[in-house]
């Protein structure tokens, strides 16, 4: 027994370096890991009688939003392009959160008729509306059009909630004090409205639609809270951070294994779905935000955005184009 410790002994004092060096990089990994985790909503808010509409819910950080709203006592309603994905996300969610006012609506935002057809079922169906969570989104695709004919990106990340928004105003307004958060990025920084080549027909960059895209969300959530001032209806918009979700998935094509094996480190670095939901839920729920509006937040906090999107003549002059695009009356 002694010569094994002995021999332990010998081989730490040989190794003291290594050791150092590992423990020193294992600590900066767990500190890396935890800073990019970010903040964490930590109201306590029930939402017991209020009814929540989140699009995209189905998957990654919607349907983590959906779980947590869901587990605060409201009726969810998930709204969904893919209603296979959806039905089992409902059924998850109640099942984890123990909450059977759930539901299943059809959404897809690439056309403007099943807002409408969206709008109209909530209408005839749900009696109120105290937050609307515009989550759904696609990233660095190709040069697609939607039904109506627009660009992809700008279609789904912009016009489809623009009209969405639009169109449950009313209710909003008469469930007030409500919310409505709209998902952003911090890629709206680099982001440039193209008016005239909003669908960027001449030189379509899917990067750069990307980001007209999100810049256009946190104008939109600015020219909305103007518009819905002394309403009692707040606008939120947000950067949920880097997570892992299926968002990315047109700008990493199938990998072999040795390239995803690599990866993993980095990977492992990026936020949860969990974590990347976190933002939502507090423009969502948290009271230190009951008297303000229009405001850009990031890990859990009010963040100022880029100077483009604090642009108010930009920002109407969007709202008129959008309103054009989608025969908004």
């Amino acid at each position: 027994m002694e010569q094994y410790a002995q021999t332990v002994k010998d081989f730490v004092e040989a190794h003291a370096v290594g050791f150092t060096v590992a423990f020193v990089a294992g600590g900066s990994l767990l500190a890396l890991r935890r800073w990019m985790a970010g903040g964490v909503c930590r109201s306590k808010a029930r939402l017991d009688g209020k009814t929540v509409l989140i699009t995209g819910a189905n998957t990654g950080i919607g349907k983590e939003t959906a779980l947590d709203l869901a587990k605060r006592g409201a009726r969810v309603i998930l709204a969904c392009r893919d209603m296979t994905k959806a039905y089992l996300a409902a059924d998850y969610i109640r099942h984890t959160s123990g909450n059977s006012n759930v539901v299943v609506k059809k959404l897809d935002l690439a056309s403007l008729r099943s807002v409408r057809d969206l709008v109209k079922d909530i209408q005839l169906t749900e009696e109120r509306l105290d937050i609307l969570i515009n989550n759904a989104g696609i990233m660095m695709c190709p040069k697609w059009k939607t039904d109506d004919g627009y660009e992809m990106q700008f279609g789904i990340n912009h016009l489809g909630h623009f009209l969405l928004t639009n169109l449950l105003a009313e209710m909003l307004k008469k469930s007030a004090p409500s919310r409505v958060v709209i998902v952003s990025s911090s890629a709206h920084e680099k982001g440039h409205i193209h008016f005239e080549d909003i669908n960027l027909d001449q030189d379509y960059q899917c990067d750069v639609s990307y980001r007209q895209s999100k810049l256009a969300n946190v104008l939109f959530c600015r020219e909305l809270a103007s518009r819905l001032q002394g309403t009692g209806v707040m606008t939120y918009s947000l950067h949920p951070g880097v997570v892992r979700t299926e968002l990315g998935r047109y700008m990493f094509p199938p990998m072999p294994l040795w390239k995803k094996i690599l990866a993993m480190p980095f990977l492992m670095m990026i936020k949860s779905p969990w974590e990347g939901a976190q933002t939502s839920i507090y423009c969502a729920v948290d009271e230190s935000l009951a008297n303000a509006t229009g405001l850009y937040n990031s890990d859990c906090a009010v963040k100022t955005p880029a100077p483009a999107a604090l642009d108010d003549a930009v920002a109407k002059r969007l709202w008129v184009l959008s309103a054009s695009m989608v025969s908004l009356v």
